[in-house]
């Protein structure tokens, strides 16, 4: 008996041990077939710039420490697979459905082309799939709807056609959270149909593809939906309000561009806008281009106070806007713009104190533009244009101080401009055009140094001479006074507008000569000055010009020889016409008579004999100015050392920095350069420090640039500059002493070691350079003694625990004394050579004039900021452009402005935003890089004048910060959604 339960146990011990053995020998195979998958995908990589996936290789036997591979602890097969935005391009492979346990598959944000795999439909474990912002085509595969643990799907920004397979969304799980099909060009209905339950469903994304017919009744059943945006699509019938009717969580509604109508035939708009009351969370809502009829109704203003922007424009809309809209208080943007509206602007809009954008445009409003507009304190825009309305324009918009375009053309509007409009100084667009209005253009207004697009006064009635302030308009683009009964002469003084690329004078009463300065503008494109009383030669400037394409001189009283060369090589006898004393090689034109030339050798040489006296007094008083001149250098020389004895710092010894720095070994050096080094160290208080040692071989040359950056870090504190300990100075040894910075240099994280995934997303970029110019805003314009930094660049860019950012390296400085807040940018400079051995600046980075021996001037620091902008967003280093393009980055990014930025954005959004980031993300994001890269652009200028100040730069740079840092409440719901997602 014993024998025999003895032999039972036997074999029940060898069958648990050949299921042990069986099951180990299972797992193994398991982790092979995952790895043999990854590699099969990484073979249909064609490039991979970052070297990311280099780990993965056949010597590496744990595939869970490959790069971006995350693994289950307890069985150790792939759970995650997350390669997004490493530019990777291929094809994906059908390999990836043998990862059984895969729960996150992102791919977004890469360049993979061809088709979806089928087989992914059979990751029966996956949770979250993001294929977005590839070049993916072909049909959505109707295998995915096999997905029933899906809560997370992305497939936006591709080249995906065809219909939605209807198993996509009917597959009979109701897990999906979030739905991103956007940005396609997918056709055919919403395949929803009616016993369809998607109850989890809280963002729908299907914008900007060719989808057609009624929004589907299913959709109702998704009641926590917190974010529907079917825009620019063809879905047609009437707008969906008994679905989301049944929305409460309801926030973001956009359904712009498609046709649907209002209800009871196109007359009622009413019962749409009651769907959306009880949304109480309700923030924006786009209903713009649809052919929406009726009037706006009284209960819009029961709408959520939440609400923050309406857009109603492109519709058919008619009768008045209803004072009860002011109930919306916490409105910023209203557009009713190219409607059908009329009656009166009602002053109650400016109860709602936080507008900053009103278009009423295009529409038939009539009245005096209300004065109490001029009491919205953050209106940024306003547009009136193409109305009927009368009356002068308001006193009060001189309250307006964050105006930035006031568009009020194509009206009846009369009286005079108001000079309170030159109180708006951040006004970047002014249009008057085609009103009624007369008087004078007021000296106040003319000299508006904001003005950066154009001013357009056209149409008018305006009269008197063209103000002399008008030169003050150094940045702006177009000067349109065309077609007014202006008089006087065409100031010379116009050649100050310095970026002007149009100017039309046509259609006046100037007279007397056309001064030879508008030619010499560097980028005027375009010029008429037709039907004046203009007289004399045209000048030879103006043939001569290099960018000069479209002229028209017709219908004055021009005399003199005219040449069919430069920029009057593709002229015609039309941009000449009306003009009786010209005459030349032009088609059309009579020729010139030859006159004889002896007379014009007389001149020069009676000019010359009387001039060689005055020359003599010249050189020789010359010589007196060169010797005054050394004695007061010599003087500042002296002040600059008694400065520097003055200045004193705590007490740290030679032999305490050796102890600090292990004898400043190479484990301590963090950095070299054309100074010296710099090593990391700790004191015996445990303070972290970084110390910057001159090069000894040098150090007697650079004494001065030493004594430079000593003065700087003494005199200016900031809480962007860097502050210095103390210095260490011996005859053969010196050193500054500074806090460590443990993030290191934005150099680091702009170009990352490979393989190392260390880069910055915008919000945390735009911080950084926001705190630049905080600054350097200080150095020019608060610092004790004002200071042009002169090597402004990435790696001299400190990044704190916090990543504030702290500029250092003052080693080749300016100090500008006796500056004060109104100097112009002539005073707001000091002479430099390179005498000290010190170059001002880096090549790439060294503003345009400095090479032509000018001044180092604050706004040499601005155009170096500029190219800090440009590089960020660009990706490429201005010595990459440099050598490989042959231009500046400024101008090899002018090149793609405006109409060719799309690529240069599509790669900074793959290198500077998260994976999976939502569609409304996109869209904000990309105003920002947009913004940021015509920052760059006026910063980067080639004539310093026409660059903005620091201050004004930094004013941008913290606009923009906090644009960013305040997005809606939705993105951190929606980023706590994904992170739910990716824990489980």
């Amino acid at each position: 008996m014993d024998s025999c339960k003895f032999s039972m146990f036997s074999s029940l011990c060898l069958i648990i041990i050949l299921m042990v053995v069986s099951g180990d020998e299972n797992a193994q195979l398991l982790l092979v077939k995952e790895k043999v998958s990854l590699l099969s995908f990484k073979s249909g990589i064609v490039l991979d710039p970052e070297g990311a996936l280099a780990s993965w290789n056949s010597s590496n036997i744990h595939v869970c420490n490959w790069t971006r591979v995350k693994c289950n602890n307890s069985s150790s097969q792939i759970v995650q697979l997350d390669l997004s935005g490493l530019s990777l391009r291929g094809r994906i492979s059908p390999a990836l459905a043998n990862l059984s346990s895969l729960v996150i598959l992102d791919l977004s944000r890469n360049f993979f082309a061809g088709h979806i795999p089928a087989e992914l439909g059979y990751l029966s474990q996956l949770r979250q799939l993001s294929l977005s912002w590839n070049l993916l085509e072909g049909k959505i595969p109707f295998e995915l709807g096999f997905l029933h643990q899906l809560v997370y799907l992305d497939l936006a920004s591709n080249r995906l056609a065809s219909d939605i397979p209807a198993p996509f969304f009917c597959n009979g799980s109701s897990s999906l959270e979030y739905i991103d099909l956007s940005n396609n060009s997918l056709s055919g209905e919403i395949p929803l149909k009616i016993d369809c339950a998607l109850t989890d469903l809280r963002f729908l994304l299907l914008w900007s593809n060719k989808l057609v017919g009624h929004v589907p009744q299913a959709l109702s059943n998704s009641s926590k939906l917190q974010w529907l945006d079917l825009e620019s699509n063809m879905l047609c019938g009437e707008l969906p309000s008994e679905i989301v009717r049944k929305m409460p969580q309801l926030q973001f509604l956009y359904l712009s561009y498609n046709d649907f109508v209002s209800h009871d035939g196109n007359t009622n708009l009413e019962p749409f806008l009651a769907s959306l009351v009880n949304s109480s969370n309700f923030q924006e809502l786009e209903l713009a281009g649809n052919n929406l009829g009726g009037q706006i109704p009284p209960i819009i203003g029961d709408l959520s106070t939440n609400l923050v922007q309406i857009h109603l424009d492109e519709n058919l809309l008619y009768g008045s806007i209803v004072p009860h809209i002011s109930n919306l208080v916490n409105l910023t943007l209203l557009n009713l713009s190219s409607n059908l509206l009329n009656g009166t602007i009602p002053p109650e809009l400016c109860r709602m104190e936080k507008l900053e954008r009103v278009y009423l445009s295009n529409n038939s409003f009539y009245g005096e533009i209300p004065a109490a507009l001029g009491g919205i304190p953050h209106l940024g825009l306003l547009d009136l244009s193409k109305n009927k309305l009368s009356g002068s324009i308001p006193d009060s918009f001189a309250n307006l101080s964050q105006l930035r375009r006031l568009l009020l053309y194509e009206n009846q509007l009369s009286g005079t401009i108001p000079p309170s409009l030159g109180k708006c100084i951040n006004l970047e667009i002014l249009d008057l055009s085609h009103n009624e209005i007369s008087g004078t253009i007021p000296s106040a207004v003319a000299a508006l140094r904001s003005l950066k697009l154009y001013l357009n006064l056209s149409s008018n009635h305006l009269q008197g001479p063209l103000p002399l302030e008008l030169s003050k308009m150094d940045m702006v683009l177009a000067i349109d006074l065309s077609s007014n009964n202006l008089s006087g002469s065409i100031p010379t003084q116009l050649g100050s507008c310095i970026a002007l690329e149009h100017l039309n004078l046509s259609g006046n009463m100037l007279e007397g000569p056309l001064p030879a300065s508008i030619g010499q503008l560097p980028y005027l494109k375009q010029l008429d000055v037709s039907s004046n009383q203009l007289s004399g030669e045209i000048p030879q400037s103006l043939e001569e010009s290099p960018t000069l394409k479209q002229l028209n001189f017709s219908f004055n009283r021009f005399s003199g020889n005219v040449s069919d060369k430069g920029a009057f090589l593709s002229l015609t006898i039309d941009s000449f016409l009306g003009n009786k004393g010209l005459c030349g090689t032009i088609k059309g034109m009579p020729k010139c008579r030859i006159k004889h030339a002896y007379h014009s050798l007389i001149l020069p040489i009676l000019l010359s004999l009387f001039a060689t006296p005055f020359l003599c007094v010249f050189l020789v008083l010359r010589s007196r100015f060169r010797r005054q001149l050394a004695i007061f250098n010599q003087g500042d020389l002296e002040d600059e050392e008694k400065e520097t004895k003055e200045l004193k710092y705590p007490r740290i010894s030679y032999q305490q920095l050796i102890e600090a720095t292990g004898g400043f070994s190479a484990s301590s050096l963090i950095g070299s350069g054309r100074f010296g080094h710099v090593y990391k160290g700790v004191l015996q208080d445990n303070t972290r420090i970084a110390v910057k040692v001159l090069d000894s071989k040098t150090a007697r040359e650079l004494s001065g640039s030493f004594k430079r950056e000593c003065q700087v870090l003494k005199r200016a504190r900031h809480r962007n500059l860097i502050r210095i300990i103390t210095i260490c100075s011996k005859p053969d040894f010196k050193a500054l002493v500074l806090p460590l910075m443990s993030n290191g240099s934005l150099e680091m994280y702009l170009y990352p070691s490979h393989g190392l995934n260390t880069g910055l997303d915008l919000v945390q970029l735009v911080s950084i350079c926001s705190d630049v110019a905080e600054g350097v805003a200080y150095l020019h314009h608060y610092s004790p003694v004002r200071v042009v930094h002169c090597d402004l660049k990435p790696c001299n860019i400190l990044l704190d625990d916090d990543m504030t950012a702290l500029v250092t390296d003052f080693g080749i400085a300016r100090l500008v004394k006796g500056v004060d807040e109104s100097s112009t940018s002539k005073n707001d400079s000091v002479s430099f050579s390179s005498a000290d051995g010190c170059l001002c600046g880096s090549v790439g980075y060294i503003a345009p004039e400095y090479g032509m021996g000018k001044q180092a001037s604050t706004q040499g620091d601005v155009y170096s900021f500029g190219v800090l902008l440009l590089e960020i967003i660009a990706g490429k280093r201005p010595t990459d452009v440099l050598f490989h393009a042959g231009s500046s980055l400024h101008e090899w990014v002018k090149s793609h402005y405006p109409h060719k930025l799309d690529l240069i954005i599509e790669e900074a959004m793959l290198r500077i935003a998260p994976s999976a980031m939502p569609a409304y993300c996109n869209k904000i994001w990309s105003v920002v890089i947009v913004e940021l890269i015509e920052l760059g652009l006026m910063c980067t200028q080639y004539n310093p004048s026409t660059r903005p100040i620091m201050l004004d730069v930094a004013h941008e740079m913290a606009r923009l910060k906090q644009f960013l840092s305040n997005p809606p409440s939705l993105l951190i719901e929606e980023e706590e959604a994904s992170s739910k997602v990716g824990a489980s």
